[in-house]
């Protein structure tokens, strides 16, 4: 079960645990998407019942407009927003605060966490879009050597954002502790209600934060 979640201007659904929260996940979604999304449904229910305060919120560029992607022009806006939905649950949880989203949400979580280390204590990038598809030459490195906190990358094998061997040769650019866990025979979405991706990430987080 989740709740509404409304408070400057953040817009989400919060799942609580049963007991205190042993940490806080801010799950963003995809530049096509909204917090809606079956991937950030399942993984909100799931890290819930791990322990986990989550919140699944919608970034600016969707609360502006129901559908349609995000312009580069108001990508900062929408860090800003991630950054307010952070401070907005900092409050309730003494545990770790754990940045994260699919594609899009979770880029710009990780841009926003090399731009501001004291925003998060980790991150959660489910199919970090690493290159538009067939352009690996615009790769989406530039903040990953700023990364300080432990993240963890979970990615389908057949991602057309990102091979296999192009995510673990740009992961070698983060100096901080980093786990890829690949999704077999999965592409972009991760297909959440047929794959393993959640339990993944789950166990990812819980082995990265000692849960």
């Amino acid at each position: 079960m989740s709740e509404l979640f409304e408070r400057d201007g953040v817009i989400g659904d919060l799942h609580r645990p049963e007991g205190d929260p042993v940490a806080a996940l801010l799950l963003a979604h995809g530049a096509g998407g909204d917090r809606t999304a079956a991937l950030l449904q399942r993984a909100a229910a799931e890290f819930a019942a791990r322990g986990l305060l989550v919140l699944r919120y919608d970034l600016p560029f969707r609360q502006r407009r129901p559908k349609g992607p995000p312009s580069p022009s108001t990508a900062a806006a929408d860090r800003d927003g991630i950054a307010a939905a952070a401070e907005a649950i900092r409050e309730s949880c003494s545990g770790p605060l754990i940045l994260g989203g699919h594609s899009y949400g979770g880029r710009q979580s990780s841009m926003l966490a090399a731009e501001r280390p004291e925003a998060c204590d980790g991150l959660l990038l489910f199919s970090y879009p690493l290159h538009p598809p067939g352009k690996p030459e615009k790769a989406r490195t530039a903040h990953l050597p700023d990364l300080r906190c432990p993240c963890v990358f979970v990615h389908g094998t057949r991602d057309p954002f990102g091979s296999p061997d192009e995510m673990r040769a740009a992961l070698d650019l983060v100096s901080a502790p980093h786990t890829l866990l690949l999704v077999e025979g999965k592409g972009h979405d991760l297909a959440p209600g047929k794959s393993p991706a959640v339990p993944m990430a789950v166990d990812g987080v819980a082995a990265a934060f000692g849960f």
